[in-house]
């Protein structure tokens, strides 16, 4: 099967190699060393303000939205929440859940935020802002700069899930103003499922500090401690923190992030390309779009998006990404993070010219 979700994705063979060994035990110096490395790089490739920490969460990056709605926010906040998409959607649940004050900046879907969207919230009391940094069930690319820059402005605690436009699209907390930014292990790092990330400058280590939330295992301060020695208060998926420290590594000495969104940009734009003559349209427009994913929707009248991915699955051996709720007929994505090669990206294509020969789309 060839992979073009957007989580899990494709692993390389030097991930999977290191996969199959033993688990070490892990409450040892070696292992602190490796986690002290795995958090000054994560800091590096997000271009953290100095002084940023990390929390390694074990759980899916869902855990780590939870865990910054509970760290960072109580109901003495007031915030906004851009919800475009059903992982903006996601961020809603969770501050309705955790009684944290909220308005939603409701967007149509596959439609970007805009200047104007946020003009009405300047000085207007808000302590918190909430967005993707794409808002993969659509693939819209959400405007960090505009976002930071107003944050700034009204003095406004910026915290981004960044789960799977991490490593794809640019992205800079220092340049765009953000307080707190989380990814996954399963998205464009291309490790197994199990760790979600925490990146937090002085600012979101002072507030997680503060509020302190009545957690056992989303207290963020208990992390923090724990990872001035090198450690997590309970058993990490240690297998994946080792393949994050030697992917992290071969990141490095590979060009770094810059090289990792290029590579993300160039598998995109050429499968973007290698489709304009199909019966497709994009979700959202391509200059909105992320590089990480890509939303079709099919042109032809009565076609099932679902009904397409099932098709490529059971009869072509590759993975596309299904959408859910009122999306699940009528947009699929294809996604451009992980081990993937244009080889594959031609296979792809091919199987969809094959699929209009025989009249399905």
């Amino acid at each position: 099967m060839i992979n073009f979700t957007v989580g899990p994705v494709q692993m390389d063979k030097e991930t999977r190699e290191l996969g199959q060994n033993q688990i070490p035990y892990f409450r040892t110096p070696e292992f602190s060393t490796i986690m002290k490395e795995n958090e000054k790089l994560l800091c590096s490739f997000f271009d953290a303000p100095e002084n940023s920490r990390v929390v390694f969460m074990t759980g899916s990056g869902t855990a780590s939205m939870e865990g910054g709605v509970m760290n960072f926010f109580t109901k003495d906040d007031k915030v906004l929440i851009v919800n475009g998409g059903s992982f903006g959607h996601r961020l809603v649940e969770l501050c309705g859940i955790h009684g944290i004050p909220f308005t939603e900046i409701k967007l149509d879907y596959g439609t970007p935020l805009a200047q104007e969207n946020l003009a009405k919230f300047e000085n207007a009391g808000y302590t918190g802002f909430l967005v993707q940094l794409c808002e993969t069930s659509t693939g819209v690319l959400y405007d960090m700069n505009l976002i930071g820059d107003f944050c700034q402005r009204n003095g406004i605690f910026l915290f981004v899930d960044a789960v799977s436009g991490f490593m794809a699209d640019r992205f800079s907390m220092k340049e765009m103003h953000v307080n707190a930014a989380i990814t996954g292990s399963q998205k464009a790092l291309a490790l197994p499922p199990s760790m979600s990330f925490t990146i937090l400058d002085e600012k979101a280590i002072e507030r997680c500090q503060k509020i302190n939330p009545r957690s056992l295992y989303f207290n963020y301060p208990s992390y923090l401690k724990d990872g001035e020695r090198g450690q997590t208060p309970f058993t990490p998926a240690v297998g994946t923190l080792l393949q994050l420290n030697q992917k992290l590594k071969r990141i490095e000495a590979s060009g770094g992030i810059e090289h990792q969104n290029k590579l993300a940009r160039e598998r995109a734009e050429y499968f973007r390309n290698a489709i304009k003559d199909l019966p497709f349209k994009l979700f959202c427009a391509e200059k909105d779009s992320s590089n990480c994913v890509t939303a079709l929707c099919p042109t032809k009248p009565g076609v099932n998006a679902h009904k397409i991915f099932e098709i490529i699955k059971d009869e072509y051996g590759i993975w596309i990404c299904p959408n859910g709720g009122d999306m699940a007929e009528k947009v699929f994505r294809v996604g451009h993070i992980g081990s993937i090669s244009k080889e594959e990206i031609d296979t792809l294509v091919d199987a969809f010219k094959d699929l209009v020969k025989r009249g399905i789309l």
